[in-house]
């Protein structure tokens, strides 16, 4: 609890728990709600579950619970629906006639019908999850990723560190802090020569 303490006593000068007052911007120095590095919750519009599963459908029978899977797959867990909109919707589309259930080993598998099919064929957009993983790219998700890890490398230290491994770590982590923002002020125009 000490070290847990000491890392978050350090002194953030003319800020806030959340940064500068009135924003919204970093605490305890990661960003806060959705954006391109750390999504939050997705831009669900609505209607987007009733496509998806249509869509899934589309490909091959499943049931509730691989729909949610495969979504929350496909957007590379920026999208997980629940259960509450899943399943309601399911029952929609099969009452619409678009889906039918059979049940399988005990699970209640759904198919798509040649109405469902008729309805993808027609949708005037595409797969919810194309567009929800647009523009995260290869090096966007592994700086995240990379973030993500020295979070829990700190976290470890935070739980089970020394004092003195406590006091390494906050050196390490403004160190490296400083060399992230010397490379965002590099200017990238043509290399001097």
């Amino acid at each position: 609890m000490k070290i847990m303490m000491m890392l978050a006593s350090k002194k953030h000068h003319g800020k806030g728990r959340h940064g500068p007052r009135g924003s919204r911007g970093p605490r305890d120095g990661f960003p806060m709600g959705p954006g391109p590095f750390f999504p939050g919750k997705p831009k669900v519009g609505r209607g987007d579950v009733r496509i998806a599963i249509l869509y899934l459908l589309n490909e091959e029978p499943m049931h509730g619970y691989q729909i949610i899977q495969e979504i929350s797959e496909r957007t590379d867990g920026v999208w997980n629906p629940s259960p509450g909109s899943v399943y309601p919707t399911l029952q929609q589309l099969a009452d619409e006639g678009l889906v039918q259930s059979e049940e399988l080993d005990g699970k209640n598998v759904f198919t798509i019908t040649e109405e469902g099919a008729t309805a993808v064929a027609s949708a005037k957009q595409g797969p919810p999850w194309e567009r929800m993983t647009d523009g995260m790219n290869d090096n966007l998700m592994g700086l995240r990723d990379a973030g993500f890890q020295v979070g829990a490398a700190v976290m470890q230290i935070a739980r089970a560190g020394s004092d003195d491994q406590a006091e390494r770590a906050i050196e390490i982590l403004d160190e490296a802090r400083r060399k992230i923002y010397k490379i965002l002020a590099e200017d990238e125009g043509p290399p001097e020569g």
